[in-house]
């Protein structure tokens, strides 16, 4: 069972962090109220905050669904999407991360920010555990899961299955290019999308018909 703890500060909410001036060990957040502020990364094998431009343009695409959102930040890493949506006035921002020095880095980094426990929850632990006994639905889900492990498939059904999704659910996605979904298995289209080198990112909703 995944083991939560909240970050236990009443003042104010967590930003971002993003990498900058070649520093792989430092993000920053690139809008709202923490804009520009800078916060270090833990040294972790494989973690690869999503490239500023790439950001910049997701909540481009999210303006208007970020503001009041209840967010998932699955695979959190650095906790760099989930600490813009909370810059961008996310209502509630879950990071679900297994690494403990990941963990360890972003829950100093919540605190330095002095979150609001109303608006944080870090989980440490897996993510198809903290999936298998989610109820609550989200607003906005980031999914930025290790490349070459194929998690989308399996977290794609548990999402759909534990009925996590609203009907204007947003969820993001962040994987290789040569890889292909066929998101219409889970009952999704892609609505936006773009590509930086060989990764691809989309933005993906349910029709709105449905």
């Amino acid at each position: 069972m995944a083991d939560k703890f909240v970050i236990a500060n009443k003042s104010s909410r967590p930003k971002r962090r993003v990498t900058r001036k070649g520093s792989a060990n430092q993000l920053r957040i690139i809008g709202g109220h923490w804009r520009s502020r800078r916060l270090p990364i833990a040294a972790v094998t494989g973690l690869r905050p999503t490239p500023d431009r790439v950001r910049e343009t997701l909540f481009n695409w999210l303006q208007g669904e970020v503001v009041g959102a209840r967010c998932l930040d699955l695979f959190a890493g650095s906790g760099a999407l989930g600490l813009e949506a909370l810059s961008r006035e996310a209502a509630e921002v879950v990071f679900v991360e297994k690494n403990a020095a990941a963990v360890r880095q972003l829950h100093t980094n919540l605190v330095s920010l002095q979150a609001h426990t109303t608006h944080t929850q870090m989980v440490h632990g897996d993510a198809v555990s903290y999936l298998k006994h989610e109820t609550r639905a989200f607003d906005v889900i980031f999914l930025d899961p290790p490349f070459q492990q194929n998690w989308l498939e399996r977290i794609l059904d548990l999402i759909v299955a534990g009925a996590l999704l609203q009907a204007k659910t947003m969820i993001y996605l962040e994987y290789e290019r040569h890889c292909s979904l066929d998101l219409a298995h889970w009952g999704l289209e892609v609505y936006r999308e773009t590509r930086a080198g060989e990764v691809y990112s989309c933005l993906v909703r349910r029709p709105p018909s449905c």
